[in-house]
Formats: structure tokens, C-alpha cells, sequence
């Protein structure tokens, strides 16, 4: 740290202290903060209306996690990488998690696919024809085997099931049979692995999605037991949705299990965390911190990011939205909270939304500085990896390579 930034950061620490902060704390949280980039995050990867390939787009499984492990030698805080099931099948699970280890990483959230088969057209675990459930079943069966030799905690599920027309399936029975698959897993599940449900309100069933908001993720959940919780996707909301109001009420539930960090503008567009609204996304990590601060619930929350990277370049897009969490996070580490409840026990509207504020518009930099050059990494990791020269190598390491993209 240069000495106008230490200048800064003992400015802050100061002004931190006098608000009652502790300041040590606040560092050493930001210190132990984990964030899971997703292995498709660094391939090439398309929407129905096509795919723009990059020079040096990961390929193999070995070249998502070499980027990977780039990505934390840049920030220090993204030690794990998500694996999306069938598109990133190996032959050795063990070697495979040998091979992380090596890199300085553990393998995260197992993900299975359940949509991309032409036998999930009208479903997978919700679908009217039992040999398509049972096929589904069968790979998710699959997927915590996988998890087994992994050593991964969370079986991520998303399902496209739904229907796209009135009277195509009886919805009550979708329900019914959606919920007696979820048991089946639930009971495959070993007793140290978590079940996560992910919601989505539309896309690609556009009438009646059967996960389509978090009270049906959380009422399957709580059918299904302690292991099961709900996973927060930021782009799977309508607009105008309180996503900070759903994460307040699935910690007060103890049922948030995870996130999935992107950001939109109108619907699941899947754009870097922080790209479009920083303001909501430090509002829900208020909410994260109130609750690590009261109970602690934090080390249960998985913080995974799901992004597709369709024009920025993929390794600096995904370090740009790991640095935009780790903001939000010091952030909202920041707040007064003790001025905070005093407004709100007065009914002081200003002071108690000022007290946010000025949390939010507070310069973090110098503290987060601090705390990468107590990690050892660079103290600006984008410009760091941009002088590093990884990605002209990997460009060149990879060209002339091609393999069917991931879907957007």
C-alpha cells in the first residue's frame, strides 16, 4: 500500500472507530469472504440468437479451472468453482479434485441439467411421463455421486419444467409429481450434502413455470427437510420485485442457502453483478450482514455468481464482478447500525434511510486495498490482470479450438 493510500485508509479507519465500528472485524470478515465463480462462466456460451466466440474461451475442464484459479490469485476471495453437469463430465472425479487442489481451489456447487435433453420438452422432475422422471432422477443421482468424490456441499437445482399453454398438463399434478421427486433426491442426498432451489418466474415455460417464485421454492423446502434450502438467483425476479425483502425473510426462516450473483435490466439477462443496479445489490447484502452480525447464519450462504459473459472479455468480467461483491459486502459491513435502529425506533425516515446511504456512498476502496495487501494480491486486481498477460497467452495457448457453446 502506497502512502497516499495508507494516508486514505487511516482517514477511514478513523472516521470507521468513531461511529463505534470495529474495524478489525469488518477487515477480518472481508478477509474470510468466499465467492464460487461458475466453470461455464469461462467458456464461450450463446443465447437462442447465437453465440460470439472469444479468443481464448476455456474448452476443457482443466482450462476453466486454470482460469479460475487466476481469478483468485487476483482477489484473493474466490477460492471454489461451480461444475455444471453434463457439461463438465471427466472421467477421474478424484483426479479432477487433485487437480483443483493444486490450483488452490475446491470444487463448489454441483449443478445437474435437467433442460437441455430432448426428452425434457415437457419437463423433468415434474414431467407427465414417468420414464422421463426416472431418467432425471437418474442424473441427479448421477450428480451426487459426483458430489461424493468431489467433496462438493450444495446440489444446485434449476428446472426449466413448466408448461406453455393453458390445459397442456394439469397443474396440480405437476405439483404432486414435482414434489415426489424432489423427495426421492432429498432422500438420496448423504446427511453432510445440501439440496439448493432455485426459482424462476418465467422463461423458457411461458404460462406456468413450476418453481416460478421463492414462496414455492421455500414451501418445497420446508416439505423436504433442514438440508433443503432456497437459492437466490439476482436476475430470476420481475420488475420492481424487493429481492433485499425475500432475503430478509428466508434468514429470518434460516432457508436461504445461497445466491446466484448477475444483475438485469429487464429480465434474466445475466450481466456482471453490479452492472446495472450497485444499490440493490449492497441492499441485500445489508440485510446478509445484519444477520451474520445477529446470528450467523453466514457460513451457510453460498455466494455463487452465474453471469453469462456474451461481449465482455470472460476472465476480466468475472474478477469485475467478484470486486463488485467484495464491495457491496465492505459496504454494507460499514453501516451504523446502531444510529440505524435508533432512527427506526423513532421513526426517523431520513435518518434511519441517510444512515444507508451514507454507508453506500462511502469510499471502500482504501479499506479493501488493505485488505488484499493483507491477502496478497494486487491492490487493483483488474489492472493487475490486465498488465498479467494471461489472457494474450491463453489466446494464443487456445486458438483454432472450438466446442459447442453452454446456453445462456
Amino acid at each position: 500500500m502506497n502512502s497516499e493510500m495508507q494516508g486514505k485508509y487511516e482517514r477511514l479507519a478513523a472516521t470507521l472507530k468513531a461511529r463505534g465500528l470495529d474495524v478489525q472485524l469488518i477487515e477480518g470478515r472481508l478477509k474470510s469472504q468466499h465467492i464460487e465463480t461458475p466453470s461455464w462462466g469461462y467458456a464461450d456460451s450463446g443465447t437462442r440468437f447465437g453465440v460470439f466466440p472469444q479468443p481464448g474461451a476455456a474448452v476443457t475442464l482443466s482450462e476453466k479451472l486454470r482460469d479460475a484459479a487466476h481469478v483468485h490469485r487476483m482477489t484473493g476471495i474466490a477460492p471454489s468453482v461451480a461444475l455444471h453437469i453434463l457439461w463438465d463430465m471427466v472421467d477421474d472425479w478424484q483426479a479432477l479434485r487433485q487437480e483443483a487442489e493444486g490450483l488452490g481451489l475446491t470444487i463448489g456447487a454441483i449443478n445437474p441439467n435437467l433442460f437441455q435433453d430432448e426428452a425434457y420438452r415437457f419437463g423433468s422432475l415434474a414431467a407427465p411421463d414417468p420414464t422421463v422422471r426416472r431418467k432425471a432422477l437418474d442424473h441427479v443421482a448421477q450428480c451426487i455421486e459426483i458430489m461424493k468424490q468431489v467433496d462438493s456441499r450444495d446440489l444446485s437445482l434449476w428446472l426449466a419444467d413448466g408448461t406453455n399453454y393453458p390445459g397442456q398438463d394439469d397443474l396440480r399434478c405437476r405439483k404432486r409429481r414435482l414434489e415426489e421427486s424432489l423427495a426421492q433426491i432429498y432422500t438420496m442426498l448423504p446427511d453432510d450434502k445440501r439440496l439448493l432451489v432455485e426459482y424462476k418466474f418465467f422463461e423458457p415455460a411461458f404460462y406456468a413455470t413450476d418453481i416460478p417464485d421463492w414462496g414455492m421454492a421455500l414451501l418445497l423446502c420446508n416439505k423436504l427437510g433442514e438440508r433443503a434450502r432456497v437459492l437466490v438467483d439476482l436476475g430470476h425476479h420481475a420488475q420492481g420485485v424487493n429481492i433485499e425483502q425475500i432475503v430478509a425473510t428466508l434468514l429470518d426462516e434460516k432457508k436461504l442457502g445461497g445466491f446466484h450473483f448477475n444483475d438485469r435490466k429487464y429480465a434474466d439477462d445475466d450481466l456482471t453483478t453490479g452492472s446495472i443496479n450497485p444499490y440493490e445489490l449492497f441492499l441485500v447484502f445489508h440485510e446478509l450482514v445484519t444477520s451474520e452480525l445477529n446470528d450467523d447464519q453466514g457460513s451457510q450462504i453460498a455466494y455463487m455468481i452465474d453471469q453469462t459473459h456474451l461481449l465482455k472479455p470472460r476472465v476480466e468480467a468475472m474478477i469485475q464482478s467478484v470486486l463488485a461483491i467484495q464491495r457491496a459486502y465492505a459496504k454494507a459491513l460499514i453501516v451504523d447500525r446502531e444510529a440505524l435502529a435508533a432512527a427506526q425506533a423513532d421513526g426517523d425516515i431520513i435518518a434511519a434511510e441517510e444512515c444507508l446511504v451514507s454507508a453506500f456512498n462511502t469510499d471502500v476502496e482504501p479499506l479493501l486495498v488493505k485488505v488484499r495487501d493483507d491477502l496478497g494480491v494486487p491492490a487493483d486486481p483488474l489492472q493487475a490482470h490486465r498488465e498479467s498477460g494471461y489472457q494474450e497467452q491463453i489466446a494464443r495457448e487456445r486458438a483454432g479450438r472450438k466446442v459447442q457453446p453452454t446456453l445462456g
